[in-house]
């Protein structure tokens, strides 16, 4: 009875987490499209006050002591935020340039990517069954392991670290004081909801590092096409950015692939267990 209890409180925290992720990402997507689109804040410039902004968040945290920092050598970490940085950079430039489909529709290009990596780089094997469901987040499960930290643990080093990276490469890129910098004679509307934006972004970092820290990066990225459906009908409501029947049909597909995965998944962890009890 005890170690279903564990189990079912273990699942219970997995799918608030995931239900939080699902709140906060799709908010950042809305809320940073109706920044671009009525203020025009600048990009780079935005993912810096997120990457601040968390920085700060888990300086609170730690401070409140709902996690304790571990001392990490900052070469282990260089690459890993450097890449978080390009991710969170270009995923806003596509958001800033492009519909909400179109930015959707790339960004779930990434999962077959992400098991490639997994199969060649660490060596991971996925079942015929799951490929078939599946027709620089890796690097995220990959540290949390390596290192033995946490997600706040792992995010309270890499955030000041990206801030830093950003912070050198937003003069070459954007107006720094001028009229569309971040020093820019913004309205105070503008200020108040770009700093709502990095504060849900602060709970979608800490979100993603804890999702793909308890699951894997490939759960992570199937369940980001649940996001993908939603925020692409939301889309359609907020931006009325075009809708058409290819697209429906491919939401249904998409549903039927995460839905087709998660029993699949999920058949194979019992069907795992099973044989672990059974040995002698």
């Amino acid at each position: 009875m005890a170690a279903l209890a564990d189990r079912v409180r273990g699942r219970g925290r997995i799918a608030a987490g995931l239900l939080l992720n699902l709140l906060v990402s799709i908010c950042i997507v809305f809320l940073n499209k109706w920044i671009y689109v009525h203020y025009g804040f600048p990009n780079m410039s935005l993912t810096l006050v997120h990457f601040v902004v968390t920085w700060l968040g888990l300086y609170i945290c730690q401070k409140l002591d709902m996690f304790a920092p571990k001392s990490l050598p900052p070469s282990k970490l260089l690459l890993l935020a450097l890449s978080f940085c390009g991710f969170v950079v270009f995923t806003n430039l596509s958001l800033q340039n492009n519909t909400i489909g179109t930015y959707q529709l790339a960004k779930a290009m990434t999962t077959p990517v992400i098991i490639v990596i997994q199969t060649f780089c660490y060596k991971k094997t996925f079942s015929t069954k799951i490929q078939l469901t599946l027709i620089p987040i890796t690097w995220v499960g990959a540290k949390q392991h390596e290192l033995q930290v946490n997600s706040m643990q792992l995010l309270y080093y890499q955030a000041p670290m990206s801030s830093a990276m950003l912070l050198v490469a937003v003069p070459f890129f954007e107006p720094v004081f001028a009229e569309g910098g971040i020093f820019g004679p913004w309205s105070v509307s503008a200020l108040l909801m770009v700093l709502l934006s990095g504060v849900i972004a602060f709970m979608v970092n800490l979100s993603i590092y804890w999702i793909i820290g308890n699951t894997s990066p490939v759960t992570y990225n199937m369940f980001g096409h649940f996001k993908f459906c939603i925020t692409l009908f939301g889309g359609y409501v907020l931006f009325k950015d075009p809708l058409s029947i290819n697209q429906g049909l491919g939401m249904l597909c998409t549903l039927f692939g995460i839905l087709a995965y998660t029993h699949i998944k999920l058949s194979e962890q019992e069907g795992s267990k099973s044989k672990l009890m059974q040995r002698p």
